[in-house]
């Protein structure tokens, strides 16, 4: 049964339509994922299947008596009295307000004497007992702990003021809030965005017993491949539908593009022909003085106009030129970490945890949200003192850090001015640099504080690349960038000729580097000589 049908939308925001023919049919029960660069337009489509933004043409029809419930990367404002609880609990509101006429109907029949009364309220609380039990009344304790365990939200996080939380606990809870209302089709923008990874997991397994219809747009790839069985690509305002989970996808489409690229050529060839063709009847009727030869001519030339034209597929996807100069590689051993000890805010970080990184190592540092992840970073770098034990480098080691939260010291200078701070060469090369790094034109002068998380990553490794780095540290690198993005770090990675040692909660991009999983908890820390996959197979 169709649950969603979008038949040639087009969406336009002044002179720009966003959405141009946009195309897509979910059937109940489908789990879906909407997937494309930033700005394409997900976040177009589910305010407009939430019936937020009207289309500018088209038609969108959703079935009749479904209900829909959608999670907005923006949190809904709420007042300043509502508490967590409040909060989750208010699609419960019916079922207590019938608990509360049950109670009260209680109270009243303990009080009757006579039977005839008492058989009425005893028929009157028999009718709510029922609507109550159809409603899953007795099952909302369970129902609230479960999904609250899930999301880890706290018998203490219940209690605050929802406007009081930080942007990640309003995630967890709009995310459990939307999960208990328990809505016919569920609209999910970026719904793993401030989740660990046992949150993640428990989040696929729920995902995946849910009795509804799933539409999501994420840049957790290892999410979408463990979730989704179809997947839309919004690409130019149009849609292109892949039977299939996210791998199946970047498989598909790349043999689509392959095919592309043959009709392109082919295409190429036959064009190139006709104009040949054109060029010699014209020379010959010239020499022969035949009208003939031009009306054969001008025939292929109408032919030649009304041909629809393939655009050149890119074959290649770009890459952050990660060619590190490295004149002097680092001893084999990189960083070695002894018996180290810390406490960080009363609470043990490390306690007597050793730690050796070699050269040409790609090391994820995995450990739970609040574990010490960043802690022993700092300790690393020598931005903390230990409580005890050490922390030796390597020989010949320059190190390159990319922090969690990416800041420059004035974010309202231009890339221009940035760059031009960490840049030795004419103004040429230097705009030869920003534009391997997709800077280019005008967009050199966009203030800093304008670019998106995405810009960010890659004006830092622009600024890393002028070093002469043979080992990169990287603090949760994904974090706020696409999957373009995430891709194209990913393949310039691979090719990193130094050492590799990184936090990321992004497990198909630990898959795709890591050779080695360290994890931080309890104080110690552990080694997996493998990837996440083999990591999560000894665990």
């Amino acid at each position: 049964m169709t649950e969603i049908n979008i038949n040639n939308l087009v969406k336009s925001f002044g002179f720009r339509n966003v959405l141009n023919g946009f195309n897509i049919d979910i059937n109940s029960g489908e789990r879906v994922a909407l997937i494309g660069a930033n700005g394409s337009g997900k976040t177009t489509v589910f305010k407009i299947i939430a019936g937020i933004e009207n289309p500018t043409s088209g038609s969108v029809s959703i079935r009749k008596g479904v209900t829909i419930g959608l999670l907005s990367q923006v949190s809904p404002e709420v007042n300043n009295s509502i508490t967590v609880k409040m909060l989750l609990t208010e699609c419960f509101k019916n079922i207590y307000e019938i608990e509360d006429q049950m109670h009260k109907l209680e109270i009243k029949m303990g009080s009757l004497i006579n039977q005839e009364e008492l058989d009425i309220v005893l028929k009157r609380y028999g009718k709510l007992q029922d609507k109550y039990e159809q409603l899953g009344g007795y099952e909302i304790n369970s129902e609230l702990s479960k999904i609250c365990n899930g999301f880890k939200i706290s018998a203490e996080m219940l209690d605050r003021p929802f406007n009081s939380l930080s942007g990640g606990e309003k995630t967890r809870v709009n995310l459990a809030s939307l999960m208990l209302n328990k809505p016919s089709i569920l609209l999910l923008d970026e719904p793993t965005n401030h989740l660990d990874i046992e949150t993640l997991e428990w989040f696929e397994n729920f995902l995946n017993n849910y009795k509804g219809t799933i539409l999501i747009s994420s840049h957790d790839r290892y999410f979408l491949d463990k979730v989704v069985k179809k997947v839309i690509l919004i690409e130019r305002g149009k849609s292109e539908i892949f039977h299939g989970n996210y791998s199946y996808y970047l498989a598909e489409n790349e043999s689509r593009i392959l095919n592309e690229f043959a009709d392109y050529k082919t295409q190429k060839k036959q064009v190139e022909a006709m104009k040949e063709s054109i060029k010699k009847l014209r020379e010959w009727g010239k020499i022969g003085d035949n009208e003939g030869f031009f009306k054969r001519a001008n025939c292929i030339e109408r032919r030649l106009e009304k041909m629809e034209l393939l655009e050149r597929p890119q074959l290649q996807k770009a890459r952050l030129p990660l060619n590190f100069i490295q004149n002097d590689r680092s001893g084999n051993e990189v960083i070695i970490i002894s018996n180290l000890c810390m406490v960080y805010g009363g609470k043990v970080i490390l306690e007597n945890a050793n730690f050796d990184l070699l050269y040409g190592e790609k090391v994820c540092l995995m450990g739970k949200n609040g574990s010490g992840k960043t802690t022993l970073i700092k300790l690393i770098l020598g931005e903390l003192e230990p409580l005890s034990g050490g922390v030796k480098l390597g020989s010949n080691l320059k190190i390159g850090y990319l922090s969690q939260h990416i800041a420059f010291p004035d974010e309202s200078k231009t890339i221009f001015e940035e760059f031009r701070e960490h840049f030795n060469g004419t103004e040429t090369q230097l705009r030869a640099t920003l534009a391997k790094f997709q800077f280019n034109g005008e967009n050199i002068f966009k203030r800093i504080e304008k670019l998106s998380g995405g810009e960010k990553v890659r004006l830092k490794f622009a600024e890393l690349i002028q070093n002469e780095i043979n080992c990169l540290i990287l603090d949760e690198p994904t974090n706020h960038i696409d999957i373009d993005t995430r891709e194209m770090l990913e393949e310039s990675l691979q090719d990193f000729a130094g050492t590799l040692f990184f936090v990321s909660h992004d497990r198909y991009f630990i898959n795709k580097l890591a050779n080695k999983v360290v994890e931080l908890e309890n104080g110690k820390i552990v080694s997996y000589l493998g990837n996440y996959d083999y990591y999560k197979l000894k665990n």
